[in-house]
């Protein structure tokens, strides 16, 4: 099974989304990508993975264009501007999704509601991904 996950940067939403997936189960192939990606992966995100026990520190992101030749079982966007710009990948995804989520890196105020906020997105990636692992994923691999 091959997942695609795209997000703008790269750095974050989408980074969690595929330590999750890859944590459900590790023959999963997956792979996450953006369509303008960062330099580095977001270090809140690395931390608040690290809290559940799961590292994404070694991850880097990509640009999507790097998976574009490859056939795919899903390509899930998780924000909205991935969503709109993801490049068509012509008969080569069996399955596209949304599954959007706020940005946390993009949360204003004191270090403690930012870090709040990290923890209620990585949480709601967490619920998200793990019912579409258990719906459509769990029971083909």
């Amino acid at each position: 099974m091959k997942i695609l996950i795209l997000c703008t940067g790269n750095s974050c939403r989408s980074q969690m989304a595929h330590g999750f997936l890859q944590s459900f189960n590790e023959k999963l192939y997956v792979r996450s990508g953006g369509t303008e990606p960062a330099a580095r992966i977001n270090q809140k995100a690395v931390e608040v993975m690290a809290n559940l026990g799961i590292d994404i520190s070694h991850h880097t992101p990509h640009l999507v264009d790097e998976y574009q030749a490859e056939e795919w079982d899903y390509v899930i966007t998780v924000c909205d501007h991935a969503n709109e710009t993801c490049p068509a990948f012509f008969g080569r995804v069996k399955h596209r999704l949304h599954l959007g989520f706020d940005d946390p890196s993009h949360a204003t105020g004191t270090p403690e509601f930012i870090h709040a906020e990290y923890i209620r997105v990585r949480d709601q990636i967490r619920e998200t991904f793990l019912q579409f692992y258990n719906e459509r994923i769990k029971d083909t691999v």
